[in-house]
């Protein structure tokens, strides 16, 4: 066994100078180091050029969201829905405005519909709203159908008569009940209608994706003017949510600058040194720069879920640039010029950093396999920024501390707690082989390069996996909670969902099972018997409030032109009867060419339960009953395409952190070449990410589009921690040093970046709990908790498995003269600080 002293007299590097030894070969190192250093000043102006025209770039970035985006497109559902998209209006894209009337009014006054009008007009001619197929009670396709003596009759619900007179109000009373309103289009208590508003996916004067913001905003001042009056405003709709998520996310900025903000002051707490600390900060905004810059070349832009993407960037820089400006401080400390240690530190740390930053790629690069475009574009987004990390974390700062250097005081300073730990270091037991570093934080963790401790800490970790793993089993997919969950339950969309909800009686959330038939045969009566048992059937389902279709306007049609005789309230096998029952179906129960009629399933909630059991019953109907002509296909409405998400979130949830972890496994392989490393390094992974689905369980959050990525980014982003703590335990274990020695140099090279990163980052992302946005909060909680659990992971539970697997290495280790050491630290004598 060695000594400590001969352990401490040692360089790390073999050749690498000391205190002692000043001399320095500049022909020393690998060829992408001596490229790199040799042309400094050429890798300096390129990335100064890029930097600039990556900037303007940047400035063309826009952030929006797409609709298209944000569905499986090859998910048959999604099919399904899009081939009958212009058959489906209603069931698409919408927006849905609730105008109430005043205090004490209905909406049959003359002032109310005066203003309905007024306000009609005006949400016609809004950007991106396809105004032929708009509806309210002024719309001429808004019509009623009756029996009367005389025959069938029917016309435009407020006539083209209508003069505000009372008699003319009466007439609009009845033709709302005749046409079946109540509870649909006029609220039950008659205080409230809807304006229905189908969107197109592009604003048809320019051509460009339609500006959800720009939308949001012109209906806000809409509603702020109707408020005047006295008229209250309840809009719906996906393209609202949007609005709203990008309204509030434009606050990011500032959770963004003060996360900044909070890591420099606290880098700069660590080190005292204003220029290191400062050229750490910009290397990691350099490459949110570039990551910005090359989403728009890219053809991509920024949407509501991968505007978290730029801070997981800096964040990331921040850990790896955090760690080569501590090692070029130490060096420097030990009396080496900042060329010099900039060269040694870039030596090595750059394999451990860049198997770290693959891990982060490939790990985001997994996400491209979920067939949801917004997840792909933030993969491709994230893989960019990581790329650029390579070099302006990796490359770029080395490069820059080798000109500035860094404050001699800040340089001894770093230097006197370790010198302080080897100086009283105590002399190596003679039984237990175990170093005994000075009292304090270090003196702790220290500990769990025991057995004893290890195997408590590695119990303590197997229970707290296999509890959480309990817990987890409830995770569900999908919305949880009512209404928008991206957004508080108390703002003003969910609130408008709530109203929608109790005073309309049906419900928002819409399943369409769309019913294919030969082109004139859709109103044939096998075919509307069919329908007319599947909507029996769906109407005995938990969660299904009511259905509406062709088959159920048939019966009541037929009675209604029977005298009203529920005798008649029957499918009666008179082919002619139903023909003409079905020839004044209105357009959302029938396309032109009848080859299809959509069954609309109103749902009590869009949770993933609900969904689950209305899918399995409709297709085990359509397994039945499904023929040659006659097919029931799943499914349109917002309820349909929520249910064909959560199917591709749920297949590929798994196979996502399957893929992360077997791409971190490989690639922590090819650095370590050795299984038992590879253990070392993953287990505190698996822990975190087990616990942060159980942490999801608690906070009421389920797994979906918004969630799904950042699951596999907790793994990319805690595998950097781990990577650098056993780079450096290995190098000296390679040495013949013992665990405990091993343990204590890594956490004085990088242990202590480690532990004042992660505390960092999770402080600034813990700022966003306050964001008026629920999943800005969540997630803040959530990244928050994952960058503590796996800095803990690597500095308490790594030690622990050491010393559990890692006992045998030393033989196979030695055999890798590439796996460099940190240097030992040479006595120095600090200056006096102030």
């Amino acid at each position: 066994m060695i000594s400590p002293q001969t352990f401490k007299d040692r360089g790390a590097v073999p050749g690498a100078p000391s205190a002692a030894t000043p001399d320095f070969d500049p022909h020393s190192g690998a060829w992408p180091e001596r490229l790199l250093f040799s042309h400094r000043a050429l890798v300096l102006a390129l990335c100064l050029l890029l930097t600039v025209v990556l900037g303007w770039q940047a400035s063309k970035l826009r952030l929006n969201a797409d609709f298209d985006k944000m569905v499986p497109a090859h998910h048959p559902f999604i099919v399904h829905a899009t081939t009958h998209r212009a058959d489906l209006k209603e069931l698409g894209n919408a927006l849905r405005v609730a105008v109430r009337a005043p205090e004490g009014r209905t909406v049959f006054d003359p002032d109310y519909l005066a203003a309905l009008q007024q306000l009609s007009d005006e949400l016609l001619l809004l950007p991106g709203v396809d105004r032929a197929y708009v509806k309210s009670l002024w719309t001429p396709n808004t019509r009623w159908v009756a029996v009367t003596e005389e025959g069938l009759e029917g016309g435009r619900v407020i006539p083209d008569s209508y003069d505000g007179s009372p008699r003319s109000l009466e007439e609009v009373r009845q033709n709302v009940e005749r046409a079946g309103l109540l509870g649909q289009m006029v609220s039950a208590d008659l205080r409230a209608s809807v304006i229905f508003l189908p969107l197109l996916g592009r604003d048809p004067q320019t051509g460009q994706a339609l500006d959800y913001r720009a939308l949001s905003e012109r209906l806000e001042q809409i509603r702020a003017r109707q408020a005047e009056k006295g008229i209250s405003l309840h809009i719906t709709g996906f393209a609202k949510v949007m609005g709203d998520m990008i309204a509030g996310l434009t606050q990011v900025l500032m959770f963004f600058a003060a996360a900044v903000a909070l890591a420099a002051v606290m880098v700069w707490a660590y080190t005292r040194c204003w220029r290191s600390t400062g050229l750490v900060v910009a290397c990691s905004m350099v490459a949110v720069v570039w990551q910005l810059g090359l989403l728009p070349l890219l053809g991509f832009g920024l949407d509501p879920y991968s505007l978290l993407v730029p801070f997981l960037v800096f964040a990331i820089g921040m850990s790896h640039g955090a760690q080569k400006m501590n090692g070029i401080m130490q060096d420097v400390g030990r009396g080496l010029a900042p060329l010099v240690a900039a060269r040694l530190t870039f030596r090595r740390l750059f394999m451990a950093g860049l198997t770290a930053l693959l891990c982060d790629a490939v790990g985001f690069a997994v996400l491209l396999a979920i067939d949801i475009r917004v997840i792909q574009e933030l993969a491709l987004s994230a893989s960019v920024g990581v790329a650029a990390l390579i070099v302006t974390n990796l490359v770029l700062l080395p490069i820059l501390l080798s000109f500035t250097g860094v404050s001699p005081k800040a340089a001894q300073r770093s230097l006197r707690a370790e010198s302080a730990a080897w100086a009283a270091s105590g002399e190596q037991s003679e039984n237990s082989g175990r170093f005994k570093p000075q009292a304090g934080l270090w003196a702790v963790l220290d500990r769990f390069t025991q057995r004893r401790t290890a195997m408590w800490t590695v119990g303590v970790a197997a229970t707290l996996g296999l509890a959480g793993h309990a817990v987890s089993l409830h995770l569900r997919i999908g919305d949880v909670d009512p209404g928008a969950p991206e957004l508080r339950a108390d703002s003003r969309y969910n609130r408008d969902v709530a109203y929608m909800n109790q005073a309309f009686g049906a419900a928002s959330d819409v399943l369409a099972v769309m019913v294919t038939t030969p082109k004139g045969q859709c109103a044939r009566h096998a075919t509307l018997a069919a329908v007319d048992d599947l909507e029996w059937t769906l109407r005995q389902v938990p969660g299904v409030l009511s259905t509406h279709s062709l088959a159920g306007l048939s019966r009541r049609l037929i009675a209604g032109m029977s005298e009203g005789s529920l005798k008649w309230y029957e499918l009666v096998p008179n082919q002619g009867l139903l023909n003409a029952a079905s020839a004044r179906a209105p357009r959302e129960l029938i396309n032109r060419s009848c080859s299809l009629l959509p069954v609309m399933v109103y749902l009590a909630d869009h949770g993933a339960d609900t969904l689950q059991r209305v899918v399995a019953t409709v297709e085990g109907f359509a397994a039945a009953h499904d023929t040659a002509e006659v097919k029931f296909l799943l499914a349109a409405g917002n309820a349909g395409i929520e249910a064909a998400t959560n199917a591709e979130v749920a297949q590929a949830s798994r196979q996502m952190l399957w893929g992360v972890y077997a791409a971190v496994v490989l690639l922590c392989f090819v650095a370590f070449r050795s299984w038992r490393a590879v253990l070392c390094a993953v287990l505190p992974l698996v822990l975190t990410s087990v616990l942060a689905e159980a942490l999801m369980v608690g906070l009421g959050m389920g797994v979906k589009v918004a969630t799904l990525p950042v699951i596999a980014l907790g793994v990319g982003i805690g595998v950097d921690y781990g990577l650098y703590v056993l780079s450096i335990l290995l190098a000296h274990r390679r040495q013949g040093a013992t665990l405990s020695q091993s343990y204590h140099q890594a956490l004085l090279f990088t242990g202590k970046v480690v532990l004042l990163t992660g505390a960092t980052l999770a402080a600034g992302v813990a700022t966003w709990v306050g964001s008026p946005i629920r999943f800005q909060a969540d997630m803040g909680l959530l990244l928050a908790f994952m960058f503590l659990l796996n800095m803990v992971g690597a500095l308490v539970l790594l030690p622990a498995l050491a010393r559990l697997l890692l006992p045998d290495l030393t033989p196979q280790l030695a055999a890798r003269p590439d796996l460099p050491a940190a240097p030992r630290p040479a006595p120095v004598q600090p200056l006096p600080v102030r």
